[in-house]
C-alpha cells in the first residue's frame, strides 16, 4: 500500500514536471538554454504528440505494447516492450512516417509489458539521474537542462544536442546512479566552433 502511494505520487510529481517543462517550451523560456530553435522544439513536441495519436488508434498496439516516444531535434528513440515482433515493427514503421523525423533509435524489446512498479523505479533512476547531472563541474557552458534522460528497464538514455565532453561527462555521471545497468548515449555532438549558446 504505502509503495503503490509513493508510485503514485512520483508519477504526479513527474507530470508535473513534465507539464512545467512544456510550458517553458511554449513561452520560450526554454530557449535560455535549448541549443535547438524555437521551430524545431515545435516539430519536435508535434513528432511526440503525432506518434502517441497514432499508436494508440491502433487497438492491438494500444493493448499489447508499452511505448515512449521522445523526440530531440527529429531523431526519435522509441522505448518500451511489445509481446511480439510484428507489433514493434508496427509501431517503428508508424513513426519512421511521421513529418519532420529523420531517424528513429530503435530501443524496443519483445517482452511482457513492464509493471506499473517497474516504472516508478524507472521515474526515480530519472530524478536521480537528472540531479546527478546537475553536480556536473568544471566543464564550462555545461548544462544540465541541455540533456534529457529517459529511463526504461533500468537502461538509462541519454539525448541533446552537446559537446563531445559534455557528453562524457553526462554519461559518467549518470553511470555512478544507483540502480542503473546501462547507459545508453544518443547525443548528437556539436563542436566548439558551431557553438550555439
Amino acid at each position: 500500500m504505502k509503495l503503490s502511494l509513493a508510485l503514485f505520487l512520483i508519477f504526479c510529481l513527474t507530470a508535473c514536471s513534465s507539464l512545467a517543462n512544456s510550458l517553458a517550451e511554449l513561452t520560450g523560456l526554454s530557449f535560455l538554454h535549448d541549443r535547438r530553435s524555437s521551430v524545431v522544439i515545435a516539430l519536435d513536441e508535434n513528432i511526440e504528440d503525432s506518434a502517441i495519436i497514432e499508436l494508440h488508434a491502433l487497438d492491438d498496439v494500444k493493448e499489447r505494447a508499452h511505448f515512449n516516444i521522445t523526440s530531440y531535434n527529429g531523431k526519435v528513440l522509441v522505448t518500451g516492450e511489445a509481446e511480439s515482433e510484428a507489433i514493434r515493427e508496427k509501431i517503428i514503421a508508424n513513426i519512421r512516417i511521421i513529418s519532420g523525423v529523420k531517424l528513429v533509435h530503435n530501443e524496443m524489446v519483445v517482452a511482457p509489458l513492464s509493471t506499473m512498479q517497474a516504472r516508478g523505479e524507472d521515474v526515480l533512476i530519472t530524478i536521480k539521474v537528472k540531479d546527478a547531472l546537475t553536480k556536473i563541474k568544471g566543464k564550462p557552458g555545461f548544462d544540465a537542462t541541455r540533456v534529457k534522460v529517459i529511463t526504461e528497464r533500468k537502461v538509462v538514455y541519454l539525448m541533446g544536442i552537446v559537446h563531445e565532453e559534455e557528453g562524457v561527462a553526462a554519461a559518467k555521471a549518470a553511470q555512478n546512479v544507483a540502480d542503473v545497468s546501462k547507459i545508453v548515449a544518443v547525443f548528437e555532438y556539436i563542436d566548439y566552433a558551431g557553438k550555439k549558446n
